[in-house]
């Protein structure tokens, strides 16, 4: 718009000459008509003309017809959009043209209501332009309706005329309808669509943001569209430093937290809310001091998604606790939500229900679990009593091997080496010593921070084992280990939950068995070894001269001693015709010694 400015300084008194007076549109559309009322808006004063304003604005006519005579000033206080608004208005009474947008609707139409622009004054009154465009132009885009709905939040006045309202169902009937299109349309795929308005509505205040986000809800737009609208926002509103005292940013995370999805059963969409995002959301909550119910409803989000977590996330800074470097409270809730969630699962699935996802999620968790307690034990300021609330709160079963939770409580011993000979002793007992390894056994009997009876438990299982596998009996001490663990599983509350925790049990105690026959077997084959390499060390030689006497013994034996025997047997009877018949001594001594040699003279037998 090249028009001057319509304003004068509110100093300058109104005059007819042209020379002081800086032209404006109304002296130059009226030339020969110098102006004669004076309206002051803000501050700021205007010379106009009485007739222009009057046709069009009822509260103009009001004003001039409750003039004095003498006077002929007006002033307009508290005017929506201030100076600027009243200018396009002005134009608007004066017949000049300039162009209606979105950034400039909401001030035209509070201006002109303000002025009381109706129809009873002029048809296609200002009020009656800036409606049509509102309908026409700017609700059937969702990109317009956004731009408008920012800049309500400036003219608190535009709520008098319900633009926020219809603003807000525009945009979310457009998100609808780009829904729409994307489901059936194979190559938007909703990818486009969906990163275009989730990136626009992060312009709106986190008022309008709330109430656009929870009508979409109400009108069913996808549960991921709305998460990524969530994330984009909290980005873009919480980037740079985090303030402890800043309200804007605790209001901006409380409401966060409440407009998070649910699906139709009234769980959580776990699939949909990313676990960053979450801790994200926690860690920044916790520094600003967000309210408990937000905070725990943080804490139950993530508990349904444990068995997924990364040992970092874990790692929350403690920030109002002194007493360690890392919030273990909020770990142990978030541990006891999960918890709550596998009982839930079990008790809805029926008896027959296969329930190994649930003893994965268990065994993922526990391996978590060990891990986060080994990362914190060398903390020295860390308590006994929260680090063995993590360890208390896991059941039993959720451990396979022992090692990870032996190594965390090695490391807390070697952290805290003013521990009293009881409060060790507290803290070995959660060391089953029938579920170490190997080489945690053998670390475990050179390890001088552990309590005698914790070595000597463990020397005695090994000693056990060691006997189980000489003598190839295992039945046994299956079944004492499987017993032991079924008995600390069961719960006195619900025999069917007892049921399914014995049943549970039954098939952790076969997976460890397996494991422990095939290192028992490793040994009993390694140890075989080693006896087959000492006693043929020492027995060498004389083993080989024997076998090769025996062998030139059995070929003699085997092979010619049938032809030597049918040959001596043959020649005895010979000879014990002709001795017969000479009936002397000599041939019988000759009949019992010839036998006893053949035609090489060597003799086989005594």
């Amino acid at each position: 718009m090249s028009d001057s400015p319509l304003s004068l300084s509110s100093s300058s008194p109104p005059s007819n000459s042209r020379s002081p007076v800086p032209p404006t549109f109304s002296t130059r559309i009226f030339s020969d008509v110098a102006g004669d009322i004076i309206v002051v808006v803000d501050g700021e004063s205007f010379l106009l003309h009485k007739f222009p304003l009057v046709a069009r604005s009822g509260k103009m006519r009001k004003m001039v017809r409750d003039l004095k005579d003498s006077s002929s000033m007006i002033e307009l206080r508290d005017f929506p959009g201030g100076p600027p608004s009243f200018e396009l208005a002005m134009k608007f009474c004066y017949g000049i043209n300039f162009e209606i947008t979105a950034s400039n609707v909401v001030a035209l139409r509070c201006a002109a209501g303000y002025l009381e622009m109706t129809e009873d004054y002029k048809e296609m009154n200002l009020i009656f332009r800036a409606e049509n465009y509102l309908d026409q132009i700017v609700f059937r885009s969702f990109h317009e309706s956004v731009l408008v709905l920012c800049s309500c939040q400036t003219q608190e006045i535009a709520e008098t005329y319900e633009i926020p309202d219809r603003c807000m169902e525009a945009i979310t009937m457009n998100a609808c309808r780009n829904q729409l299109v994307s489901c059936l349309s194979e190559e938007l795929k909703g990818r486009d669509c969906l990163e275009l308005w989730t990136e626009e509505l992060s312009a709106l205040g986190i008022d309008y943001y709330a109430q656009v986000v929870s009508e979409m809800a109400r009108l069913g737009v996808r549960s991921e569209s709305i998460v990524a609208s969530l994330v984009h926002y909290a980005k873009t509103s919480l980037k740079g430093i985090i303030n402890p005292n800043c309200q804007e940013q605790r209001k901006i995370i409380e409401t966060m937290v409440t407009l998070l999805p649910n699906n139709e059963k009234g769980s959580y969409s776990l699939s949909t809310i990313p676990l960053s995002f979450l801790f994200g959301m926690l860690k920044v909550g916790t520094i600003i001091d967000i309210e408990i119910s937000c905070r725990l409803e943080l804490e139950r989000r993530i508990g349904h998604q444990l068995e997924i977590v990364s040992l970092d996330d874990l790692l929350i800074p403690s920030v109002q606790n002194e007493d360690s470097m890392y919030d273990v409270d909020t770990v142990h809730r978030i541990l006891t939500c999960f918890l709550e969630r596998i009982e839930e699962e079990d008790e809805e699935c029926g008896y027959e229900s296969d329930s190994t996802g649930q003893h994965s999620s268990l065994l993922k968790v526990g391996r978590i679990m060990d891990a986060y307690l080994a990362e914190i034990a060398p903390d020295p300021y860390l308590s006994l009593l929260k680090f063995t609330a993590i360890i208390e709160t896991l059941p039993e079963h959720s451990r396979i091997i022992d090692d990870g939770i032996y190594r965390a409580i090695d490391m807390y011993l070697k952290a805290h080496p003013l521990l009293t000979e009881e409060e060790c002793k507290k803290l070995c007992k959660f060391i089953d010593c029938k579920k170490l390894s190997q080489e945690a056994s053998n670390h475990v009997a050179q390890n001088d921070r552990l309590p005698v009876h914790m070595v000597v438990r463990v020397l005695y299982t090994e000693q056990l084992r060691l006997k189980k596998a000489l003598s190839g009996d295992s039945e046994e001490g299956s079944w004492v280990l499987s017993s032991g663990v079924q008995s600390r599983a069961v719960s006195p509350r619900d025999t069917y939950a007892s049921l399914r925790r014995e049943n549970r049990e039954l098939k952790l105690e076969i997976s460890r068995m397996r494991m422990r026959v095939s290192e028992l077997e490793k040994q009993h084959n390694l140890m075989k070894h080693e006896m087959m390499e000492k006693s043929g060390s020492n027995s060498g030689t004389f083993l080989t001269s024997l076998s090769k006497g025996i062998g030139r013994i059995a070929i003699f034996g085997g092979e010619n001693r049938e032809k030597v025997n049918r040959k001596s047997r043959s020649v005895s009877e010979r000879k014990t015709n002709k001795s017969c018949v000479a009936g002397g001594i000599m041939g019988r001594e000759e009949c019992e010694v010839g036998p006893l040699k053949n035609k090489e003279g060597l003799v086989f037998s005594l």
